[in-house]
């Protein structure tokens, strides 16, 4: 264990040295505010605080965590050993930045809380983040800081054992659209038909009718592949299916039919199922309790995990909502189109409460991207971009997850490249 003495014991420093700490380096942490306490510890140690008691490994405080509430912070990102980190501190401290404070600012999305300018969908837009600004948003620098800070502590404590890690690969899949033409009911599916007619999309208006009358597979009906990819190997995988409305019209499906919920049931005999919050159900409790009901009496099992439609996250709402449910895991921490760790660190972290200063069970699985993140790209662009925040992941054990759509693995030319990824490069 690793003793660290502070004036005072912080839920926000609690919060982040454990996430350091015990969740990304492996290695149990205490705290104590008293002196005698920490003199007389023969173990590991540490202080962090304005000022070192004497000798001691000494990590210097920025402050922000023993404030409470949201306010505007001045904030001067520099280089530093081959990364990027902020909030500097003076020289008396063993690293000179305050890589806690940093973290934490990063965790809690705390840039979230403050002004800024919303996308279209009411989102947060990865062009107002830090790490885009500051060109750092494609490194998991949370978890890099922590790895250079494991090496100061095996320098100053041998007898420090790190328990090893393994590189974790959870791949994603938001199936919001599960069919493209089935399950539609009479007047979506009549609608659908005249709109190629109109159009004169005739090749559409033909797959469309084969579909209809079972002559021929639904596009989006990737699912058989889906699994047989998957149960080849250890890969992690969680699909997500909408139960609530769709945000276009044409998207929605009739979710009590029965060819619906057996293709629920049949990936869930297999992967992790589960809930696509739909937009109404982000803001209003009710219906989102509805959504997760209605989708564990079908795989007869409690829901452990949900990601937001849009990935929209409207901070702290959505989440205190996740929270009273008792739903454990959400995986909407991503910018849809643009590739990078959102909250800086690729180790899925407790989501923490800004408003009311506490640490919450609700655990956000940190995402490096989204296919539709990369439409500005060619593929062999993407390819380069996605084996290089492959390897900033594996270089500190993390979990590497990509979002993908069952529609990207459709026989469209243009999905090769997430076909490829998805069966070869994610599984070697």
């Amino acid at each position: 264990m690793l003793l660290i003495f502070t004036k005072q014991i912080t839920p926000r420093i609690s919060y982040v040295f454990k996430h350091i700490c015990t969740r990304i380096l492996g290695i149990k942490v205490g705290f104590t505010t008293e002196v005698e306490a920490f003199l007389a510890h023969k173990g590991p140690k540490a202080s962090y605080g304005k000022q070192p008691l004497g000798n001691e490994l000494f990590f210097q405080s920025h402050g922000l965590l023993t404030q409470q509430g949201i306010e505007s912070v001045d904030i001067n990102v520099r280089d530093w050993d081959q990364t990027k980190c902020f909030f500097a501190v003076s020289d008396k401290s063993a690293i000179p930045f305050d890589i806690f404070t940093a973290a934490f600012y990063l965790l809690s999305r705390y840039e979230e809380y403050l002004p800024h300018v919303k996308d279209h969908l009411g989102r947060f837009s990865a062009h107002e983040s830090l790490g885009f600004k500051f060109n750092f948003l494609d490194s998991p620098v949370i978890d890099i800081w922590s790895y250079k800070l494991k090496v100061l502590l095996q320098q100053k404590f041998p007898q420090l054992l790190f328990p090893k890690k393994q590189t974790t690969v959870h791949s994603l899949i938001n199936a919001q659209v599960a069919f493209a033409f089935l399950n539609k009911g009479i007047f979506r599916s009549f609608i659908g038909f005249t709109s190629d007619l109109f159009k004169l999309r005739l090749k559409q208006f033909i797959l469309r009718s084969k579909v209809v009358l079972g002559l021929q597979k639904d596009p989006y009906d990737s699912y058989k592949w889906i699994l047989a990819v998957t149960k080849k190997s250890s890969m992690k995988l969680t699909v997500f299916f909408l139960l609530g409305e769709a945000v276009a019209f044409h998207q929605t499906i009739n979710t009590q039919k029965q060819k619906f919920k057996m293709l629920i049931k049949y990936v869930a005999d297999y992967k992790e199922v589960g809930l696509l919050v739909s937009l109404r159900a982000s803001t209003n409790p009710d219906f989102l309790k509805t959504e997760k009901t209605t989708l564990e009496h079908i795989i007869n099992r409690t829901i452990q995990s949900s990601q937001n439609s849009n990935l929209l996250i409207s901070l702290p709402k959505i989440y205190r909502n996740l929270v009273a449910l008792e739903i454990k895991k959400d995986y909407t921490m991503v910018y849809e189109n643009q590739p990078g760790f959102r909250a800086g660190t690729c180790t899925p972290f407790l989501f923490y409460d800004l408003d009311y200063e506490i640490i919450t069970p609700l655990a956000i699985q940190p995402i490096a991207c989204t296919t539709q993140g990369f439409l500005k790209l060619s593929p062999k662009d993407t390819a380069l971009k996605i084996a290089q925040m492959f390897g900033k992941v594996q270089s500190v054990n993390g979990t590497f997850s990509v979002l993908f759509s069952n529609q990207d693995f459709s026989a469209d030319p243009n999905n090769k490249l997430w076909h490829s990824l998805f069966s070869e490069t994610l599984l070697s």
